[in-house]
């Protein structure tokens, strides 16, 4: 016979101390951190518990006793429920406040390096309809909120009393994001305020006429069912790309596939290209998988000062064009070129911050591991008509060797754009070799940013700190170090 859990506590009338990291906040309760989602310093809260470990709690908000007064209404219906933008309510000012404090405690505790004072982080115009891309995912199972569940057990009962059954209000079939750990459940998505409108009409279109079409949605258990996934890109130039991943084994599958594109095009005439992707992996990437080409272009056109970028389904291309050009131009100028260097631009994607110096340099070499992106990054150099640059695919810690460096030339200058794992040990070994002058650093996390600045700490010093926020209403932040040489 197994012993039941004890039920963990409910805790009344707790107030909201601090923010915590990945958008949470906490309260301190007997000596231990609890960590709260979706609440803000000043909240009065209920809360129940539903983690406990030695050194901290988990609970949920189960009733708000008080608001916060410097909590906003947050736009979003299904704020709350949805795992992004979990900073609705928090105002902007005090979202930028919160970032560049994140910087500077991580960099400080993980780093332990001298540190100049931050420069005030670089906030976005926008704060909504920012996005160029988002990722939907489709699925046969619903994510019920509780609202919803609730409901449900009303209809069950009235089921059970009355002789007429009566009709379920969820639906299976939806479109929308992944809850956070549930691989399986989709909440659907009626508004997001992410990208601009046309996104909205277009995810929710797909879905009526799939559903109209009885056309079978992704069941990821038994990885089976033919709509699996939808992206849409947006660029500046106002071009907008459909890519829709199905999941096809059979002619028929394929037909009616290729039917519901036709239905999408000829209710949406504002696409610039739709593309499919046939995938029956177990997991939703495709950067191993051929991407199809249904009507119009494989790539769409961003543009930024007088460059072009030809943007496909598999391009990296930063999320926030506007905040792109924000954080170049800062990587620009960090750079501080004359026209005479040799630049390395590590981890270069689709050649973008690569491009974006070239005519300010004498010679920039971009290597990224991707193979896919660096033909991006090639055709946007013939594009722009910039010849000063070349590319290389690779795995960076194989790529960037002393051979390497012996033919290509000593760079003056390193640009580092790393993962959010940031540099292998081996790359900032190899950087400690080369000694550039100066190293400007940019990272999406800056805890592994912070790591990589004590292990070139003995080499260089930190000269300029640098936050940029591309992610309004999230806890995100990218961060540009410029790092110069220690007088020998």
């Amino acid at each position: 016979m197994t012993r039941k859990k004890k039920p963990l506590p409910l805790l009344s009338n707790v107030t909201i101390t601090d923010f915590a990291a990945e958008g949470k906040s906490l309260v301190r309760i007997d000596d231990k951190v609890v960590f709260v989602p979706f609440a803000m310093p000043g909240d009065v809260v209920d809360l129940q518990l539903v983690r406990q470990r030695r050194a901290y709690s988990e609970a949920r908000v189960v009733r708000y006793v008080a608001y916060s007064a410097d909590r906003i209404a947050p736009r979003c219906a299904h704020f709350g429920v949805c795992g992004g933008c979990k900073w609705q309510m928090v105002p902007y000012a005090m979202q930028l406040q919160m970032k560049q404090q994140q910087v500077e405690e991580q960099l400080r505790r993980i780093g332990h390096v001298e540190l100049p004072p931050t420069s005030p982080i670089l906030g976005s115009e926008e704060q909504y309809e920012y996005r160029n891309k988002l990722e939907f995912g489709c699925s046969n199972k619903q994510w019920l909120t509780a609202e919803q569940i609730a409901q449900r057990r009303e209809e069950e009962q009235q089921m059970s009393q009355d002789a007429a059954p009566v009709q379920r209000a969820d639906r299976a079939n939806v479109i929308g994001f992944h809850i956070t750990g549930v691989f399986d459940k989709i909440l659907p998505i009626e508004q997001c305020h992410l990208m601009p409108p046309l996104h909205n009409e277009l995810r929710n279109a797909i879905a009526a006429l799939a559903n109209d079409m009885e056309m079978s949605f992704y069941d990821a258990r038994a990885q089976q069912g033919l709509l699996r996934d939808i992206i849409v890109r947006h660029t500046n130039t106002d071009e907008w790309m459909l890519i829709v991943q199905f999941c096809m084994y059979t002619d028929e599958e394929q037909c009616l596939a290729m039917e519901l594109l036709r239905k999408v095009k000829a209710q949406f005439p504002q696409l610039t290209s739709i593309l499919y992707v046939n995938n029956t992996k177990c997991n939703d990437t495709f950067n191993d998988l051929e991407v199809h080409t249904f009507y119009g272009n494989y790539t769409i056109t961003a543009t930024m000062e007088d460059l072009t970028f030809r943007v496909g389904p598999k391009s990296f291309y930063q999320t926030n064009s506007a905040q792109a050009y924000m954080l170049y131009s800062t990587v620009r100028r960090l750079a501080n070129l004359t026209g005479n260097e040799t630049v390395y631009d590590l981890y270069t994607g689709t050649g973008t911050i690569a491009l974006f110096v070239a005519r300010h340099a004498a010679k920039v070499v971009g290597i990224e591991y991707v193979e896919e992106a660096i033909a991006d990054a090639k055709a946007n150099a013939k594009v722009n008509g910039i010849d000063n640059v070349s590319f290389f695919a690779g795995d960076m810690k194989d790529m960037l060797t002393a051979d390497f460096i012996a033919r290509h030339g000593t760079p003056d200058l390193i640009i580092t754009d790393p993962p959010r794992a940031g540099m292998h040990p081996d790359v900032v070994k190899t950087l400690l070799y080369t000694a550039p002058q100066r190293i400007v650093y940019v990272s999406c996390n800056p805890a592994t940013q912070a790591r990589d600045l004590a292990m070139l700490d003995d080499l260089y010093r930190v000269e300029v700190v640098q936050p940029v926020d591309m992610f309004p209403h999230t806890p995100h932040v990218e961060n540009v170090v410029l790092l110069v040489k220690r007088d020998s």
